[in-house]
């Protein structure tokens, strides 16, 4: 076959959420064509799934540079940088109006299944560098192929759950039992409320998900007092989330660990540890039976639980299913980009920090092909869109041949509260959080973020120059004190 050259092709983006359509206006600032491949049928499908939820971070660091300058031109107003929006929000007062920017660059209804190069298998590799992507998708019923110089995979993890099997397989009967799972961020106290008003809810995690799922079915349960809340986590304690007391070496604590301790000590959620769900048996009544193992008040034993809904907020993992043909150079923990691995491994990192980092970074055997935004991540949780900005400015960079910028990765954000669960429990309607709440989420961070390229630790803490010798260590998201991540779960 005649081989096609890689010039002047597009480059594809797989997905238009924030980072996929934030590299798309990169890649048009630099004068390369963006071909943005979305399988929703509008801009950020699934940021719109859990439009109801408030994000830890406001405005300020969830709009792309590159996005604003394309935007600034069309009598597009910016939100108050200092709110936090919700999901609904960021859709619909940002990227809905940059995708509509963007225009005929953006297809939706458009699921990419594959990627390869373009008539080279994953083990052929004469002349393998000159070879063009293939990207295969189905549209309208149809497969379609197009050709890429390149591809900026943003495809997120979001459709991609972990199953409820302890093992990281699928309970046995996890698939038969569908219709009683539902996804990480149910609008409980919404659009959702019928199916877990005066109905049995288990909720299974413990991150920032299954805490917001759990603190909603408690609100609910003050006007529906038939309401029943079972929480199970894989671990033996929550301390994690919690927060508070002995286990604080910070002096803020995150709303969202004690409300949610408050709620378990208060009777108003069982909780269930070392849990591990091996089977799930839909039952002819409506409901679902767990069967299994786990600890209640200290005690061993099985788990035999009927309920009607199972929250599974266990986190994510990124499809690699269409990439068997692209060479990647993943770490076998996380699946991430072999090189930032270290930094985000949830066996050690609470949620850890995460020096700035970019091309150099991301870049696989495959020369071309990139790993951006969440899916980057792997199966590692708590990532920030401002990281995910700075990555695609950096890659778009090296694709147009500013190795210099490319190399020059910086990430400028506050010592405190852009990950912090006590910002968006603090937050009005509008999401405003006020000057007093501020202080009281934010405890104590007392200089602006530098400039330059740096390694920036994200969350809470003092860093150099606040009247200490050192930084000192912080953590980002639930401030328990516990540095280790998953080690202190036992």
């Amino acid at each position: 076959m005649t081989e096609t050259s890689r010039e002047n092709l597009p480059v594809v983006v797989i997905g238009a959420g924030p980072v996929g359509l934030a590299a798309a206006a990169h890649l048009l600032e630099r004068g390369l064509e963006p071909l943005v491949l979305e399988a929703g049928n509008g801009p950020a499908a699934a940021v719109a799934s859990w439009g109801h939820v408030r994000l830890f971070s406001p405005w300020q660091y969830d709009i792309d540079a590159a996005a604003r300058r394309l935007l600034a031109g069309t009598g597009w107003s910016e939100p108050n940088p200092d709110a936090l929006p919700t999901g609904n929000d960021l859709v619909e007062d940002y990227l809905a109006p940059l995708a509509a920017v963007l225009g005929d660059h953006v297809r939706y209804g458009a699921r990419v299944s594959d990627v390869a190069r373009d008539g080279a298998d994953r083990s052929r590799s004469l002349g393998r560098e000159r070879r063009p992507y293939l990207v295969r998708y189905t549209a309208g019923g149809e497969i379609h192929e197009t050709r890429a110089g390149a591809v900026i995979d943003a495809s997120g993890t979001y459709g991609t759950p972990n199953p409820l099997g302890l093992s990281g397989l699928p309970a046995i009967g996890e698939e038969r039992a569908a219709e009683h799972l539902s996804g990480a961020l149910p609008d409980v106290l919404g659009s959702d409320r019928e199916r877990f008003a005066g109905r049995a809810t288990l909720v299974v995690g413990m991150g920032h998900s299954a805490a917001n799922t759990l603190l909603s079915l408690v609100e609910l349960a003050k006007d529906e007092p038939t309401t029943r809340i079972v929480w199970a986590i894989r671990g033996g304690s929550a301390r994690r989330l919690y927060g508070g007391g002995s286990d604080d070496e910070l002096p803020a604590r995150g709303l969202l660990g004690t409300r949610l301790r408050d709620a378990v000590e208060g009777g108003r959620v069982e909780l269930l540890t070392r849990v591990a769900i091996e089977r799930l048996e839909p039952e002819a009544s409506g409901t679902v039976r767990v069967l299994g193992t786990a600890r209640k008040d200290g005690t061993d034993g099985g788990l035999d639980l009927a309920v009607d809904t199972i929250v599974n907020a266990t986190g994510f993992r990124p499809d690699l299913n269409m990439l068997r043909e692209v060479r990647l150079d993943l770490d076998p923990v996380v699946e991430a980009p072999r090189q930032i691995a270290p930094l985000i491994d949830p066996n050690h990192h609470s949620c850890g920090t995460v020096p700035a980092h970019g091309e150099s970074e991301l870049n696989h055997p495959d020369d071309g092909f990139y790993l951006v935004g969440m899916k980057s991540y792997g199966r590692a949780p708590t990532f920030l869109l401002a990281t995910g900005y700075e990555q695609v400015r950096s890659v778009v960079a090296a694709l147009a041949g500013d190795r210099a910028a490319a190399d020059a990765v910086e990430l400028n954000l506050p010592q405190t509260g852009v990950c912090s669960s006590d910002l968006a429990f603090a937050a009005d309607a509008d999401g405003v959080v006020s000057a007093e709440a501020l202080a009281g989420a934010t405890s104590g961070g007392c200089c602006a973020a530098p400039s330059g390229p740096q390694a920036v630790t994200l969350g809470l803490g003092a860093p150099a120059g606040c009247g200490t010798a050192e930084p000192e260590p912080v953590k980002v998201g639930f401030t328990t004190g516990i540095e280790h991540g998953r080690s202190g779960d036992e």
